[in-house]
């Protein structure tokens, strides 16, 4: 590979890495080209790219980003897995596949400029979605106005029972 090309891989690096929200870095030795496209059309529905890097390149890229962390795992032959979208669904179609495919090795991660091990990126994927968590929200504000509907409803109601108790035995005495 010449010179520009590889100046041209680092600054297309560098640009995608300014968007990624998760960032995962694979050992892919020993998958073939059938489950890497597989996998890659996966993560592809979940807005996220699995991308064959050099090393060298990488530590390149990533030099003045918070992805530096990744520079002690960069050893051997990696694949970078960067998430544009919701980091949950990504991580658990990732994780899923590794538990289905032993040759993918998840080595680590950086979300929002912390470090991910192995094991926190496997209890991400076992978070809700971004789309559950938020009805979950939704359905609580809901509940909360309900009920501040039915406290406030309840002292005229009681009221106009009271009112209407008393016309009633107004009406039986005469």
């Amino acid at each position: 590979m010449d010179r520009s090309k590889k100046e041209q891989i680092v600054a297309e690096l560098q640009g995608k890495l300014k968007d990624v929200k998760l960032a995962i870095l694979a050992d892919y030795s020993g998958l073939n080209v059938e489950k890497i496209t597989d996998l890659r059309n996966e993560l592809r529905k979940s807005d996220a790219e699995f991308r064959v890097i050099k090393n060298t390149l990488f530590k390149i890229a990533s030099k003045d980003t918070d992805f530096r962390l990744f520079d002690d795992y960069l050893k051997g032959p990696l694949a970078l897995i960067m998430n544009f979208g919701d980091v949950v669904e990504s991580t658990k179609t990732l994780v899923n596949f590794a538990r289905k495919n032993e040759e993918l090795e998840l080595k680590a991660g950086v979300l929002d400029d912390r470090f991910l091990t192995n094991e926190q990126i496997k209890t991400l994927s076992e978070l809700p979605s971004r789309e559950v968590l938020l009805g979950k929200l939704l359905s609580m504000m809901v509940v909360v106005q309900t009920s501040l509907v039915s406290v406030l409803s309840g002292v005229p109601r009681k009221f106009v029972q009271t009112l209407e108790a008393y016309r009633v035995k107004k009406e039986e005495e005469n």
